[in-house]
């Protein structure tokens, strides 16, 4: 995919196509049969020729001789993976395995440097619950090491972050799916505190 790398939802976008630049995308996604279990790979790559402001900027950006600083071009690289540990031979698709995920990027234009998840999910293991799913997944995601003291003066020492996430779906009814969920977070701006979250969600469809 090639698209323009600025915003432009509020024209055609015809008269400054590609004025900034050019941001190309690419993906590749193939089915894999490990242990005669089925699963998928997707690698994909992002590159854009635009002109960004730098996220390492002298701190004596302040004063009217230092000008902002500049960084030409910006990259990525993804990966991701899923695969069954274990599928029902008499119903597939029913079954359940562990994802995976993980990117690295340009650091000197991407706030986020490195991001990585890793989970297990699927069809429920509770016997005589053939119809309720399940969920847990832990991330990681490191921040850019270029991060100078002018963004760290205005958002506070900044790191890196975490968190899990877990959810049990129960199919109440035929109609009716019930799911409470937990989540934690800790966040990459060392200032806040942890984030934790428990609730239910219900969905009723007709």
């Amino acid at each position: 995919m090639v698209i323009n790398p600025t915003d432009t939802a509020t024209s055609s976008g015809f008269d400054e196509l590609f004025n900034d630049g050019v941001a190309i995308s690419t993906e590749l996604r193939f089915p894999t049969n490990f242990a005669q279990r089925r699963g998928h790979v997707l690698l994909g790559a992002t590159y854009s020729t635009r002109e960004f402001v730098s996220l390492d900027q002298d701190p004596r950006i302040i004063l009217p001789q230092v000008p902002i600083a500049r960084a030409s071009d910006s990259w990525s690289f993804y990966y991701n993976t899923d695969h069954y540990l274990w599928e029902d031979p008499c119903s597939p698709g029913r079954g359940w395995g562990y994802f995976t995920r993980a990117g690295l990027a340009d650091d000197e234009t991407n706030p986020v440097e490195y991001f990585w998840s890793v989970g297990i999910g699927g069809s429920s293991l509770v016997s005589g619950r053939p119809q309720d799913s399940f969920g847990i997944g832990y991330y990681s995601l490191d921040t850019s090491s270029a991060i100078g003291p002018v963004l760290s003066a205005v958002l506070g020492t900044v790191g890196d972050s975490e968190g899990v996430e877990a959810f049990y779906n129960i199919k109440a009814t035929d109609n009716l799916t019930i799911t409470p969920d937990f989540q934690w977070i800790s966040q990459a701006r060392q200032s806040i505190d942890d984030a934790y979250v428990l609730g239910v969600r219900a969905n009723l469809a007709f």
